[in-house]
């Protein structure tokens, strides 16, 4: 028998388009499929899913997932997620290794890092 492959990570979201812009307009990810109900992106060989759901809130206690990205300029990157409709999860922190700033949307984290 064969062992699994991976087929993509799935997030629970309220607004799926709004979902689908924030990750290709604000994270460069590539929409192949979005309707008010369902959406698949990518990212190189990474595939995200994104769902609807009406439950309020998606996360139960603290956040469902935490997708972590290399961002070139962690201070526009977090000013364009903003204006999409992400929120900052507290300060961003200056690293020895780099900058770290954590994104909110509809329960998930979205992590930032900027290397030095």
């Amino acid at each position: 028998m064969a062992g699994a492959v991976f087929r993509w990570v799935m997030q629970l979201h309220r607004d799926v388009p709004k979902a689908a812009k924030f990750y290709s307009e604000g994270l460069g990810f590539t929409v192949n499929v979005c309707t008010p109900r369902w959406a698949e992106l990518s990212s190189d060989s990474f595939k995200l899913a994104l769902l609807h759901t009406s439950s309020e809130p998606v996360a139960q206690k603290g956040y469902s997932s935490l997708l972590s990205f290399t961002v070139t300029d962690i201070n526009d990157t977090v000013m364009k997620l903003m204006e999409l409709g992400a929120e900052l999860d507290g300060p961003i922190k200056h690293e020895t290794h780099g900058k770290v700033a954590a994104m909110c949307l509809d329960g998930h984290v979205v992590g930032l890092y900027e290397p030095v």
